[in-house]
C-alpha cells in the first residue's frame, strides 16, 4: 500500500478547503490497515480517520497521517424469508449502497437517499433524514483499535446509538477506525412517509415503490441543499437542539407557527434552521463564507475560504440564537 506525502486534502473535503496533509493512505483491507498501523514509521504520528470528507471541516493543514478506510465490498452474508443481512466496507460510498439495495427490492436505506458520506461514518452520525436512522438498520459494526490494531465486532445495541451520537463520537473518538458496517434490510418493506412533503408527492402513485421513494427524496435534498461540486459545504452544519417542552412551548408562545418535533420523554426537538433565520442569517454573505439562501442549516464555503472564517461565522449564529432564544446550538461538522 502506497503512503503518500504532502497530499492535498481538497477533494477529500466537501467544503473544498485547500489543505494539505503530510501522510495519506487508503488501505483496502484490515490487512492493509493493520501493517500501516504496525509501520515503525508511522506509530508515533497523530493519526485521523477521513471517508469522504463531508462532515469535516479543517482549520489548518493536517501534520500528521490520515487514514481513507477503502474497503469496497457490499457482500450478502445471509438471509431469510423476510430479512436480507448485508455486510459492507467503510469506503462504499453511501448513496451507493442505497441505490443498489432499492434497487434489489430491500427496504430500509432509502429515506436516507443522497446522504453524502462513506459508509464508514453512518454508525458514527448514526446518519438520519425522513423519520429513518443509520441505527434502524445497522446489526454491527466491525472495527480496528489505533493503539493495539486489534480488530473488534460491537451489536447495534451497544453503539449506544442516539440522535446524531454513538459511541465512536464518544468514548471511541479518535481511538478506532471503522473497516465494516453489516445491516439488515427488509425483503417486504413498508413505505416509511412520515415526512409531510414525503407524502405530499407520493400522492400521484397508487402503489409507491422504494424507487419512487427515493427518487422523491433525492429531487427533495436538491431542491434544498446546494451541491458541493458547485459551492463549498458540509451539508447540516448544526444539530437541531434538544429541549424541555416547556422551553419549547414558551417559545412557541411567542412564535405560534413554530414546529415542533417529538424527542425523549418530556423534550422535543426544534428546527435549528428555523432558529437560524428567525435571528436573520438565511441567504447572507461574509466575505468567502455565507448561509445558504434555502436551507439556512448550510454553512457555504466559497472559493479562497479559510476554515477559520467558518468558525466564526458559526460561533456568531450559536451566540446570535443563545441571545435571542435562550437555545444552545450546537455543530455537527467536525473540526480539526
Amino acid at each position: 500500500m502506497k503512503v503518500l506525502l504532502n497530499k492535498n486534502l481538497k477533494s477529500h473535503n466537501t467544503l473544498g478547503l485547500n489543505v494539505f496533509a503530510k501522510y495519506f493512505a487508503s488501505p483496502v483491507n484490515k490487512e492493509e490497515l493493520s501493517e500501516l498501523l504496525r509501520d515503525p514509521q508511522y506509530s508515533s504520528l497523530q493519526k485521523m480517520i477521513l471517508g469522504s470528507g463531508s462532515n469535516v471541516l479543517f482549520t489548518s493543514d493536517y501534520d500528521g497521517l490520515v487514514i481513507h478506510p477503502a474497503m469496497p465490498e457490499i457482500t450478502v452474508t445471509s438471509e431469510d424469508e423476510k430479512f436480507i443481512f448485508l455486510r459492507v466496507g467503510a469506503g462504499v460510498v453511501w448513496d451507493d449502497l442505497v441505490k443498489y439495495t432499492v434497487g434489489e427490492g430491500w427496504g430500509g436505506l432509502e429515506n436516507l437517499s443522497w446522504i453524502p458520506g462513506c459508509v464508514g461514518a453512518a454508525p458514527v452520525q448514526n446518519i438520519g433524514a425522513y423519520g429513518a436512522e443509520a441505527k434502524d438498520t445497522i446489526t454491527e459494526v466491525e472495527y480496528t483499535d489505533i493503539t493495539t490494531v486489534e480488530d473488534t465486532t460491537i451489536k447495534s445495541e451497544d453503539c449506544r446509538f442516539g440522535y446524531r451520537d454513538s459511541i465512536f463520537k464518544r468514548e471511541l473518538k479518535s481511538k478506532v477506525i471503522i473497516t465494516y458496517v453489516s445491516f439488515k434490510l427488509s425483503k417486504y418493506p413498508l413505505i416509511n412517509s412520515n415526512y409531510a412533503d414525503v407524502s405530499q408527492a407520493l400522492q400521484e402513485f397508487d402503489c409507491p415503490t422504494l424507487q419512487n421513494l427515493r427518487d422523491i427524496i433525492i429531487d427533495i435534498r436538491k431542491r434544498k441543499l446546494p451541491d458541493p461540486a458547485e459551492v463549498g459545504n458540509a451539508g447540516s452544519f448544526f444539530k437541531n437542539p434538544v429541549v424541555g417542552e416547556d422551553v419549547a412551548n414558551s417559545i412557541r408562545l411567542s412564535y405560534p407557527t413554530l414546529k415542533l418535533f417529538p424527542a425523549t420523554e418530556g423534550f422535543c426537538k426544534i428546527p435549528a434552521a428555523w432558529l437560524i433565520e428567525q435571528c436573520g442569517f438565511k441567504g447572507r454573505r461574509y466575505g468567502n463564507v455565507g448561509v445558504h439562501s434555502i436551507q439556512p442549516l448550510v454553512l457555504l464555503a466559497y472559493e479562497g475560504a479559510k476554515g477559520d472564517e467558518l468558525i466564526k461565522l458559526s460561533e456568531l449564529i450559536s451566540n446570535t440564537v443563545f441571545e435571542k432564544f435562550g437555545v444552545e446550538i450546537e455543530p455537527e461538522v467536525n473540526v480539526y
